[in-house]
């Protein structure tokens, strides 16, 4: 009240009117979803030439109004299922009779009160109406360069673009739009053969906030110039693109399961100098027969490996392809001291201009990287990558590519965004007001969305008809829809040796199932996580058994946190969290029981009884509050204790095993918790180095650490990488207080004698596997009625896992396979009751072992009794 009584006026509050923003949805070609209040007007607004913006409190420039209908009761079931995210939103019906000229402009919603005063105005996010209006293109189109007769077609889908020519040589070609798939297309002549392209595309750009004419390479590129700068337009069929043999490249025999190994093409030959230095780091060093490195893989093709596992080779974007382009630290690392600050540093200063990165940032998902070609700037890319499959596979190995589609390194108007500014707002995943997502660290793309659905399809499909490629392993599996990893198994499965020259169901699909972000609990879709995939034959990566074996988690601020395989209870490093001696305890048997449930494949409803004695299934034993088991096929779960991500095994138990521990003691507890994972039912994974007690000098995110921190040393003269100074400071500051102390002590790096121990254990492991249908078995009845745990239950010894594989008419050898996994440093005994009188003896591999240890493993039949020496994994067959 003022003086006199008189009541104070509010003035009016001001229209909340953020066109960089779009809250609005347009999902179908009929309904519009917004979160706002139906009982005002509605319009949608367009603008051909894009220049709608705000100006004193309304809309000002070019523009049309379109009335919106409220929509009573909302979206319908079937919409509120395809858009989960938007079940709580407003409907509005939208009445457009050219739909197609709306979205080739500017598209707001507004709202205004009766009396026509702005409210609000929001950008509209179009994938969904896309989608409806042009999805038809997915069964239609044939995108990107199609060769018929010598001739080549190009054709690019931009439905949104008010313009799109090619840009060929840098001349201008016109290209004709279909209006019922938005696709652009022009035929060409022979003559353009192997030139260098573009599209040009004006579209209004909502990052931008106006329209745009962009110079952008072909999303379906198939070929490239040096750093990405312009499509090549290529023919793959061509035979100077393909090596000697390629047309008759016979493939290893597939296993019975595969066993992976996984790989970095520079980490491969970088720092092997059996390898002519013009190579090293490059395709063609796979082609180098007697270099050291086709030796060890040789040499882990005959040990029973069937798979490498290759990180991203298609195109990607944080390296400079031309070699003088590159720079190399400025600083003698070797020289160094084994703790210092100094080689990180060095490392750092030219981290993006150097060679190195894992290459999880794509431009181009469809086209070799460049850096590891001997000439980025042609079709040698292309060459070489196949005769790279073409080695491995005369080194008996089947190929897997790392494929990372949930993300692009850029987006938007960024130089180095390709999507983005073909079809602005459509292969991106966007956040309610707009944004783009970012939970899996980059521009996050919408595998959601039909068209990006059909890219990766038809990108999986090239790289196996076109490049021989035998397996996938998708990154950040989890962002995608469960129907889309659906759909690429599908189109795998249709291709036969007859028509395309590859047999599709042979290819193996796993990736990794993590469930978090903006998709996370099905916010958006059925998920391809770890537990909805059960059943789908794809595999995901069993973290389950990696924690157990390993101790703690990959980000506990305490690196020290033991477990089955790092001495938890049974040999305590003193780190205060670690507890009480009876707090160990307990958490080693329940570590126990995870890691049986691994051994299993991980399966869902296998039955056993727990260390607690409870008769439980797979997926009532706990993990961090998720079941541990969530397969339904052993072959469902991807089974390893190390990969690229995080600290390696070596450098995971120099952290957790007490400093003391002698090295011998530390190669035996490698072996047993690699043990774990290459006698187990589902598909085991090994990091390349592992077998060779490889070391990132505690780095545990080497992505961008240069050469130096993610050295693969074949000579064992050289080390194994321990001591190459503290990691990168990016990721492991926190924890150089712990690594400085380690990587000190010279007691920490091993012997030549160290790292061929590890080698040959790892080499029997895989045998022993390869030896018996019985680490095979195909279903989960199988392994329910075969496997089993006899010693578990109450009085199971802490730190001893016995399993019991029953062979009988199965197994043409042997009756029985029991493997002990000792993990205690003391020598144990495990009374089978089942082995009494048998006829049981140590496996003929480790028989034959020149592990002195092993060999002193022992059966006493009168009891049934097996007794394993310390820190030992054990293989018995009964005859």
């Amino acid at each position: 009240m003022l003086a006199g009584g008189a009541v104070a006026l509010q003035a009016p509050a001001a229209a909340d009117a953020d066109l960089s923003h779009a809250r609005a949805h347009w999902i179908d070609r009929n309904t519009l979803a917004w979160k706002t209040d139906t009982g005002h007007r509605h319009e949608l607004v367009y603008s051909p030439s894009g220049n709608v913006r705000v100006e004193n409190g309304d809309l000002a420039g070019d523009r049309r109004v379109v009335p919106l209908t409220p929509v009573p009761g909302g979206l319908t079931a079937a919409q509120r299922a395809r858009w989960p995210h938007l079940a709580s939103y407003a409907a509005f019906r939208v009445a457009v009779r050219d739909i197609g000229s709306v979205l080739r402009g500017q598209v707001v919603a507004v709202e205004r009160d009766r009396g026509g005063r702005l409210l609000n105005a929001t950008g509209v996010q179009i994938p969904g109406v896309l989608d409806d209006v042009y999805g038809r293109a997915a069964s239609r189109a044939r995108l990107g360069p199609v060769w018929r007769g010598g001739v080549p077609t190009l054709s690019v889908w931009a439905p949104t673009a008010r313009r799109v020519a090619l840009d060929l040589a840098g001349r201008t070609v016109a290209m004709r739009r279909d209006d019922a798939t938005g696709v652009w297309s022009v035929t060409g002549a022979p003559s353009w053969k192997n030139r260098r392209y573009a599209f040009r595309v004006t579209v209004f750009a909502p990052s931008a906030g106006r329209v745009v004419t962009n110079l952008v390479t072909d999303p379906y590129s198939l070929g490239l110039t040096a750093d990405s700068e312009r499509s090549l337009l290529i023919d793959l069929s061509d035979p100077s693109l393909a090596p000697a043999g390629w047309k008759r490249l016979r493939k290893p025999a597939a296993l019975r399961r595969p066993s992976v190994y996984e790989l970095h093409v520079r980490d491969f030959s970088a720092s092997d100098r059996t390898v002519p230095e013009r190579l090293r780091g490059t395709y063609g060093a796979f082609a180098v027969r007697d270099s050291a490195g086709m030796r060890a893989l040789r040499g882990l093709a005959r040990d029973g490996v069937s798979h490498v596992h290759l990180l991203p080779v298609f195109d990607f974007a944080t390296v400079p392809e031309r070699r003088t382009d590159r720079r190399a630290p400025a600083c003698d690392l070797a020289a160094l001291p084994p703790d210092s600050e100094r080689q990180q540093e060095c490392v750092a200063a030219v981290r993006d201009t150097d060679a190195f990165n894992w290459g999880y940032d794509p431009l181009h998902y469809t086209a070799p990287e460049g850096s590891y070609a001997s000439d980025p700037d042609g079709p040698a890319r292309t060459r070489e990558f196949r005769g790279m499959v073409a080695a491995l596979n005369r080194a008996g190995l089947r190929v897997v590519m790392d494929v990372v589609y949930n993300h692009t390194h850029a987006s938007g108007q960024d130089p180095r965004s390709v999507l983005d500014r073909i079809v602005p707002g459509y292969y991106h995943r966007l956040l309610e007001d707009g944004r783009v997502a970012t939970s899996t660290c980059c521009a996050g793309t919408a595998p959601e969305h039909t068209m990006m659905d059909k890219l990766i399809v038809d990108s999986v499909v090239t790289w196996a008809r076109h490049y021989k490629i035998d397996g996938f392993r998708f990154d950040l599996m989890g962002h995608h829809p469960k129907a889309g990893m659906l759909r690429v198994r599908q189109a795998l499965d249709r291709l036969t040796p007859e028509r395309d020259g590859v047999d599709g169901r042979s290819i193996v699909l796993y990736g990794e199932g993590w469930d978090f972000g903006e998709v996370a609990g099905g916010a958006r879709f059925e998920q391809a996580t770890q537990a909805n995939l059960a059943g789908t034959g794809i595999g995901t990566f069993n973290d389950r058994l990696r924690d157990a074996v390993r101790g703690g988690g990959p980000f506990d601020p305490d690196p020290r946190a033991q477990g089955f395989g790092s001495g938890l209870w049974t040999a305590p490093n003193g780190a205060p969290a670690g507890g009480t001696g009876a707090e160990q305890r307990a958490r080693l048997l329940r570590s126990a029981d995870q890691i049986k449930v691994g051994l299993t494949g991980n399966l869902r409803d296998y039955r056993f009884t727990a260390s607690d004695g409870r008769t439980v299934t797979g997926a009532q034993v706990d993990y961090n509050g998720a079941p541990a088991g969530y397969t339904a096929a052993p072959h469902e779960a991807v089974t390893y204790v190390d990969a690229h991500d995080n600290e390696t095994l070596y450098d995971a138990l120099a952290y957790k095993l007490p400093p003391s521990t002698p090295m011998a003691d530390r190669v035996r507890m490698h072996v047993v918790s690699l043990s774990t994972a290459l006698l187990s039912q589902g598909v085991p994974f090994v990091h390349a180095g592992t077998e060779r007690l490889r070391s990132k000098s505690l780095d545990r995110n080497s992505y961008d650490s240069g050469d130096w921190f993610n050295r693969l040393l074949w000579d064992c003269r050289d080390g194994n990488g321990f001591g190459a100074g503290l990691p990168p400071a990016a990721d492991n500051r926190d924890k150089w207080p712990y690594a400085r102390p380690l990587l000190a002590d010279p007691a920490l790096r091993p012997s030549c004698a160290d790292i061929a121990a590890a080698r040959a254990r790892t080499g029997e492991l895989l045998r022993i596997r390869d030896s018996s249908p019985l680490f095979h078995l195909p279903a989960a009845a199988d392994v329910q009625r075969r496997l089993t745990f006899p010693l578990s239950g109450p009085g199971e010894t802490p730190g001893v896992i016995t399993m019991r594989l029953d062979g009988r008419g199965l197994d043409p050898r042997w009756k029985s396979i029991t493997v002990v996994f000792n993990a205690t440093p003391r020598t144990q005994t495990q009374t089978v009751p089942a082995l009494r009188d048998a006829a049981v003896a140590l496996h003929p591999v480790q028989a034959a072992s020149a592990d002195p240890v092993v060999r002193r493993s022992a059966f006493d039949a009168a009891t049934g009794t097996l007794t394993v020496p310390a820190r030992t994994t054990a293989v018995f067959v009964e005859s």
